[in-house]
Parts: C-alpha cells; structure tokens; sequence
C-alpha cells in the first residue's frame, strides 16, 4: 500500500516542481495579528510533533504568533469541523492529518467535507507507522514473536489508537486483516493519550506514526517492532520492515497537512504556502524531520488537493476490504 503512495506522491511532486515557488503576497499586509491553527488531536501526538516545531519556526520569520489550538475528539472529525466553519479571512488554518482522508468513509454524518470546505495549502510532511509494544507488557522483540503470542493468545493484547477512523484503528485492522489475527481496539481521544497509557502500561502496543513515537523508542520507554514502510527508516537503521519480518504487503504512512477554510483569500493562502516553504526550507526543520523519520513531499495547492482526493478513494477501498467499523 505504501509503494502506491509513494508512486503517487513522485507523480504528483513531479508536476508540482514545475510551478515556480509561491512568493509573499505581495500588499496583502497579512499577517497583521496573530494566526490561530487549530491541531484536531490532543497535545502530545503525532500532528503536534510536526506542528509546534513548524509553528515556532513560522513565528520566528514572520514576526506574528501562530498559536496552535488542540481540538480533539471523533478522530479529528470535531476539530475539522470547527475549522470549517472558521471565518475565512486568512487567520485561522486547519492542521490535518491521514486521518482526515479516512473520516469520510468511517462516520455516516460528517459537519464537513474535506474535499469541498477547505483550500489546502500544503503537505507538512509524511512518516512511515511504525508497531510499538510497551516492554514490560509484551516480551515480543521481532515480529514473528508478536504474530506467535497473539495467535496463540487471540484477543488478550490490545492496541491504543488516536480515535475511530484514525490511522492508528486503520492500521490496526489492516495489520489483524493480512496477518489473520486479533487484537482488541482500543480507541482514545487523540494520539497523545493512547501514547501515553502506551508508556504507562495501560495498553500492550500501538501502530503509531514514527514522528510522535522516536523519543519513546530512543528512550527505551517502547519497543519498536517493525516499521510499516519500503525501507528501513533512515533514524532508525536497525529497526526492519514488516516484510523483512515476514508481512510483506503492510505499508502505512501518516502525513500532515494544512488547510484553510473555504472562500479564504487567494492571496493570503499563497501567502501562507510562501511561509510554511521558507520555515520547512531551514536547516532546523529538516534536520528535525529526519529525526522523526519523516519526508516531505512537494505538495502544495492545488496539487495537494489532488492527493487528498486520491487518499479519500484509497482508504474508502481499505476500509471496505477490512470491514472497519467504530467501535
């Protein structure tokens, strides 16, 4: 699945880096105050690990507070909404994630549409899931040993997700569909929780994106099992990938990205993309993404959009196959 992501993201970067970079807006004035970003999840996991450096970085340049605003519940789905309905004059942005494309196929009644209420902006970055266990709850060490205890002891492991219709619950019934297992889902208010009770010993493994899970590994606090991508991740050289480990088809990426509400200003939104590019064009930010595991694909606008679209398409297909449903 993931091959397919990353063949559909060289496409669609391929044809972005034709268009020359966005500059400034030039007269739009903006920002003249600060700028609200409201992040669908809870302090704590991976869409904040993106958000709070990016931000800073952003209010550092521009010289104006780009104050972040956690909303979470329903799997991201209340804090999209409220930005939805944000007033469109250029100082409120939505910060989503993968989650955002799964939505549309998991809750019958959604407040918005991610394809029709928002401009999108840009792609933050994507990061390959990576199968976290806590230690002293799972003595697994390799994949194979995971997939071993669980099917000889179906339902007593259970895994945290950031929510229904996350990511994390989709690559959970993924991971139970193509290894023929089960593992109780446990969902909770954002990524941030889950991790936490994760490292507290309150839930046995997560599939957790690599960004919001390094600090955890590199402490000793989790353990890494396998990374759900094509290759090994580049801060984390020793850790396999499920198909060195025995499942060669489970890939899942997460990625980030920002949004403005619909009827926002063409020149402010331009104006915005010219920010988020100088800030994630700094040493600092890439010097930290790579820490996290994470890439970032040249994405913007209208091309953005476009990969949003196919994201809706793709995991409307994956929650088909798996038969996800809220639990």
């Amino acid at each position: 699945m993931n091959a397919h992501f990353n063949r559909r993201l060289a496409l669609i970067a391929g044809a972005s880096a034709l268009a020359a970079p966005f500059a400034h807006a030039q007269g739009s004035g903006w920002p003249t105050k600060p700028v609200t970003v409201v992040v669908p999840f809870p302090p704590g996991g991976g869409t904040d690990a993106f958000a709070r450096p990016l931000f800073a970085a952003m209010t550092r340049n521009v010289g104006r507070q780009f104050v972040i605003d956690n909303k979470g519940g329903a799997g991201g789905t209340v804090g999209a909404g409220v930005a939805a309905r944000a007033a469109a004059d250029g100082y409120t942005y939505f910060m989503g994630a993968v989650h955002h494309s799964i939505a549309p196929s998991m809750y019958p009644k959604l407040d918005y549409d991610i394809e029709k209420d928002f401009v999108p902006v840009g792609l933050v970055s994507s990061v390959p899931q990576v199968i976290v266990v806590n230690p002293a709850r799972v003595l697994a060490k390799t994949l194979p040993e995971l997939l071993e205890f669980i099917r000889k002891n179906p339902g007593k492991l259970n895994y945290g997700s950031a929510g229904n219709g996350t990511s994390h619950h989709l690559a959970g019934e993924l991971f139970k569909l193509q290894t023929k297992t089960f593992i109780t889902h446990i969902p909770y208010r954002g990524a941030g929780p889950a991790l936490q009770d994760l490292v507290a010993g309150q839930v046995d493994m997560m599939f957790d994106g690599l960004g919001s899970s390094a600090a955890h590994i590199r402490g000793g606090r989790l353990r890494a099992i396998a990374v759900a991508a094509d290759k090994r991740a580049v801060a984390f050289p020793d850790l396999p990938t499920a198909a060195e480990s025995g499942v060669p088809t489970y890939k899942v990426a997460t990625w980030y990205g920002i949004w403005a509400p619909k009827g926002t200003p063409a020149d402010v939104a331009t104006a915005m993309e010219g920010e988020m590019r100088k800030a994630m064009n700094g040493d600092d930010l890439k010097t930290m993404w790579t820490s996290l595991g994470a890439e970032t694909p040249n994405l913007w606008g209208a091309e953005f959009g476009r990969f949003v679209s196919a994201e809706v398409r793709r995991w409307a297909e994956v929650v088909k196959t798996s038969g996800a449903k809220l639990d």
